[in-house]
């Protein structure tokens, strides 16, 4: 059975939900469980620097010490198989679409916890809404739900386009596609947890 983890992103906002959020992805998998951490939604030239800088934050419970590792594409499959947990990071929607759906997945992580965050969450679902383009868009359909992240948030406050409008972008999202999905709408720091 897989463990899924789907946050909607923020975390740095909110070091308190970063940390159940963490603690839930660490959950049940020792004290030194082996976390891949990918970045493939950000540029590669900052891989190294967010990999460095997670490594060093307190996210994780007291007693758990996780052993890092950082996910390249062309081992990636490899790393996912000797790993006990994948953190995909998030960033930029299309990237990491292109990235995942390189990989047969979800088949490479069962049994395994895959952690998500913003748009690696919007990757997995049938589909989402990004206040990024600000319009709904097909994910890679790993789990079949819909997902708003950083629902009500202050993000892109000081976006040119002026604010988001976040309620028309949730009626969007659940009457777009197959509407008898269900919709998340997560606010920043919030998590959903799906075994299947």
């Amino acid at each position: 059975m897989t463990k899924y983890v789907l946050n909607s992103g923020g975390l740095r906002n909110n070091v308190p939900r970063a940390k159940y959020f963490f603690a839930e992805v660490v959950k049940g998998l020792g004290n030194s469980p082996r976390v891949l951490i990918c970045y493939f939604a950000q540029p590669r030239e900052n891989w190294e620097e967010k990999f460095e800088e997670l490594k060093t934050t307190n996210l994780y419970p007291d007693d758990v010490h996780p052993i890092f590792e950082l996910a390249f594409p062309d081992v990636f499959e490899q790393q996912i198989r000797d790993t006990d947990a994948l953190y995909i990071y998030g960033g930029d929607d299309n990237l990491v679409q292109y990235w995942l759906s390189k990989y047969n997945l979800p088949d490479i992580w069962k049994g395994k916890v895959v952690a998500t965050n913003s748009a690696s969450t919007n990757a997995l679902a049938n589909s989402f809404w990004t206040c990024d383009w600000r319009k709904v868009m097909d994910g890679l359909n790993f789990l079949p739900i819909k997902v708003l992240p950083h629902y009500q948030s202050d993000y892109g406050k000081d976006d040119p386009r002026g604010p988001v409008d976040w309620e028309s972008g949730l009626r969007e999202l659940t009457q777009y596609g197959d509407t008898s999905l269900p919709v998340h709408a997560l606010r920043e720091g919030e998590f959903i947890v799906f075994e299947i």
